[in-house]
């Protein structure tokens, strides 16, 4: 534990976003993403920030491996690719969905105690495949239903009741706000619904970024440390083939990466180093050169982030241009919680 005192919720409030990523067609500026990103030190100090990093922002799936460390402190018995599953967003793969059938079993459960929406799989060639089979969307098949299957044991394992575990009120769900609450060192600013069903937590993207530093330099062998472990040696179980999160981590040593959807993104190494990242507009050909701007003035090594630089964009069917971070130091007008800064030369 680490504050017996959360301070305050992050304020519900327009957050003061500022431009993160140029798209730059012909050497001029075509488009514009606003956002926000925080880079902490190995001792959880700020020390980069551009736009808002203290407003109420829901995390989305880059909270689930706050949600996967509740569980854990919660007596739930996983670690290794199965503890890497129940903090992912699945791509539906085969090894995807027998591992959410195994933790199923394993809880003397079956798909049908799910309560998660029925969706196609999340990965583009999965759910052609599915598409193209005429297979119909399924509880199993949707992104979160690893942690869902994971939820359903810790709350069987400790006597809670299963059809409502998804209430915010649930015993489960307490549970998890209270380890919101301690990662991120501050009250949760308001709670709603995820996509999936399960409730989602508003903090702030400082809170997020100290959340995940507190997770990969946790002592050896603790939940937090057991969740680092298990999605950093499982990657592609915590997300999938191809996806970027993985490729990610497998480039940078030690690396922790989880996205959410609407453009989050965190990543830390495992000496607390931290970054946060979120996209104003959602879109995900912002947040990986961006969150990947971020880690090089974290200290990680550019040379190791090169494949993450921004997507190219097309004319004529060559490249006449990339997605880059910004360029431009300008301060801007805004609040005192909220900085302007150079996320590097692109």
């Amino acid at each position: 534990m680490y504050s017996s005192f959360p301070a305050d919720a992050p304020v519900v409030r327009e957050p003061l976003h500022a431009p993160v990523a140029h798209l730059v067609r012909g050497g001029v500026v075509e488009g514009i993403h606003y956002g926000s990103v925080v880079v902490l030190d190995a001792g959880g100090q700020v020390q980069f920030q551009l736009g808002d990093i203290e407003a109420a922002c829901y995390p989305r799936s880059a909270l689930k491996p706050v949600q996967a460390v509740a569980m854990l402190r919660a007596g739930l018995p996983l670690d290794g690719d199965l503890l890497a599953l129940a903090a992912a967003s699945h791509s539906g793969e085969e090894r995807h969905l027998a591992g959410t059938r195994r933790i199923l079993e394993l809880a003397g459960l079956t798909e049908a105690d799910l309560r998660n929406v029925p969706d196609m799989p999340y990965g583009p060639a999965v759910r052609d495949t599915w598409i193209r089979e005429g297979r119909q969307p399924s509880r199993i098949a949707q992104n979160c239903s690893g942690k869902h299957a994971a939820m359903l044991w810790t709350a069987k394992l400790n006597g809670w009741s299963l059809a409502d575990y998804l209430e915010p009120e649930h015993p489960l769900q307490q549970a998890v706000a209270e380890i919101v609450e301690d990662l991120t060192g501050q009250r949760v600013a308001a709670t709603t619904v995820d996509g999936c069903g399960a409730p989602l937590f508003a903090v702030s993207l400082h809170g997020l970024a100290r959340a995940v530093s507190r997770i990969v330099s946790a002592a050896p062998g603790t939940p937090e440390a057991r969740v680092a472990d298990a999605m950093r040696e499982h990657a592609e179980m915590a997300s999938g083939a191809g996806r970027d999160v993985a490729a990610l981590m497998a480039a940078v040593p030690g690396l922790l990466a989880k996205d959410g959807f609407e453009g989050v993104q965190v990543a830390a190494l495992p000496d607390g180093r931290a970054v946060a990242v979120k996209i104003a507009d959602g879109a995900d050909r912002a947040r990986v050169p961006v969150a990947a701007a971020a880690l090089a003035r974290a200290g990680v090594d550019p040379e190791l982030l090169t494949g993450f630089s921004g997507a190219a964009l097309l004319g004529g069917g060559r490249e006449v241009g990339r997605v880059r971070p910004v360029r431009s130091s300008e301060p801007l007008a805004a609040s005192a919680c909220a900085q302007a800064g150079s996320l590097g030369a692109a």
